[in-house]
């Protein structure tokens, strides 16, 4: 016979990962760290898998336990979403969105404006990320959807959104620097626009250094305005202050990057049409 697998079970799983503790996944929920423990020992005898591995003082899933986890956000989505359609639902289905920070200002007020009026009572939960911490996050059913930036022309997943050209940015009234190095401020690696940035540069013999490397693109663009170098971005949500310098300072042309969305295998209806709405908004703000 086919295993059947205990929902609460799955839903202390889920809540145990997303809080990265199990201790704290026993305090969420109201019960024992005794009964956590039964719960995810009776998982392991069902699947006859071991499905975490300790790592310091919490535990991490093993290739198993992805699996899995993947799967049990699916099945705690469509049994939500069953309770939610028959009136019998305590909490409200959630679905999980990735955007790169330059999307937060417009495209996001857009989407919640849109996706509300189709699904009032499902709650969106929205993180700013990376590309390559996207296509992870989607692939294991961490996330619904993401948008994010690829190489032109090379990644296969997800549906082409636009191609979206790259320049670079400087402080209005930036002056030429003294130096003959041009001072960069660029995401931290592995980014996209920074390897861009980098091989250009590199391929018309301008020399460079790094004047500021930070995860957070309000970061990037603060440092850029102070005037303490230049960043290479698509134009998409640029700040008062700052200008396209390509073409005063010579500098060398960049490579379009592609825009895409990415969606989880087998989402819910939900889920679905999160991934139309927000496709539908960044191809209306593309083009």
């Amino acid at each position: 016979m086919n295993q059947t697998f205990d929902m609460d079970a799955l839903r202390t799983m889920i809540t145990g990962v997303e809080l990265g503790s199990f201790s704290r996944a026993a305090n969420h929920l109201g019960r024992s760290q005794s009964a956590i423990s039964m719960q995810l020992k009776k998982l392991e005898e069902q699947t006859g898998e071991k499905l975490f591995v300790r790592k310091g003082r919490g535990l991490e899933p093993t290739e198993p336990g992805e699996a899995l986890l993947s799967y049990a956000r699916r099945i705690i989505a469509l049994n939500d979403e069953a309770a939610a359609a028959l009136g019998t639902a305590v909490n409200r289905t959630t679905v999980r969105l990735g955007l790169p920070q330059d999307y937060f200002e417009d495209l996001l007020p857009a989407v919640m404006d849109r996706y509300s009026r189709l699904r009032p009572d499902v709650h969106l939960e929205v993180r700013a990320g990376r590309n390559h911490m996207f296509e992870e996050e989607v692939l294991t059913g961490r996330l619904d959807a993401a948008i994010a930036f690829f190489d032109h022309g090379v990644q296969r997943q997800g549906t082409h959104i636009a191609d979206l050209p790259l320049h670079w940015y400087g402080a209005t009234g930036m002056k030429r620097p003294a130096e003959d190095i041009l001072p960069l401020v660029m995401y931290d690696h592995p980014c996209l626009f920074r390897k861009a940035a980098l091989q250009a540069l590199d391929q018309a013999g301008r020399k460079w250094r790094l004047a500021l490397t930070t995860p957070s693109l309000p970061g990037v663009w603060g440092a850029v305005r102070g005037g303490h170098g230049i960043s290479v971005r698509t134009g998409k949500s640029v700040p008062e202050g700052i200008a396209d310098i390509t073409r005063r300072y010579a500098l060398p042309d960049l490579p379009p990057v592609e825009l895409r969305m990415l969606s989880a295998h087998g989402p819910s209806a939900a889920a679905s049409d999160l991934c139309d709405t927000v496709r539908a908004v960044a191809k209306e703000m593309a083009s």
